[in-house]
């Protein structure tokens, strides 16, 4: 059984005139909401992460990174796939079925609406749009990551921010 966690990247800070977009950081509630969302995780008791893809964009590796930390996942492991910023499904499923066939928990941190289609995809039940630091769960029964297919998964939950008194 393989497990896909499809998050997108926590709310981004807009105020710095003239900053390229792949250099935005993440605003006051991006850095609250990450951390958070790697606690409901953890409350989940999911099994540990194998590993975390994420898009070369910063308020992306931050947020990464600010759930990793909170899962106990080494950050120094995030692999940073420069498809992952500014593609399409397509990209994002190549990305997936690439990954090794030994991991079997992986998160991947990417952009909406990118993040969202993936999920539509791959998910029978449909997945509204992902908000900001938001996380959707898909479970696929099958021995490879290149195996996943239109409808293919269990769809096993949504959660965001949002959902909480913060």
């Amino acid at each position: 059984m393989k497990t896909l966690y499809l998050m997108r990247h926590a709310k981004s800070d807009w105020g710095a005139a003239g900053l390229p977009d792949h250099a935005r950081a993440l605003n006051d509630r991006g850095r609250r909401d990450a951390p958070f969302m790697g606690q409901q995780l953890l409350t989940r008791d999911l099994p540990p992460l194998d590993l975390i893809l994420c898009s070369p964009a910063v308020r992306a590796l931050t947020t990464a990174t600010l759930v990793a930390r909170e899962l106990n996942y080494d950050v120094s492991k995030i692999r940073i796939e420069d498809t992952l910023y500014e593609s399409d499904r397509e990209a994002y499923l190549r990305v997936i079925s690439s990954v090794k066939s030994s991991v079997e928990e992986l998160m991947l941190v990417g952009h909406n609406y990118t993040i969202t289609d993936v999920a539509n995809y791959l998910s029978p039940v449909h997945v509204p749009e992902l908000p900001t630091a938001g996380v959707v769960c898909l479970r696929f029964n099958v021995m490879s990551w290149g195996n996943l297919e239109k409808d293919s998964a269990e769809y096993a939950f949504i959660d965001f921010p949002k959902n909480y008194d913060l």
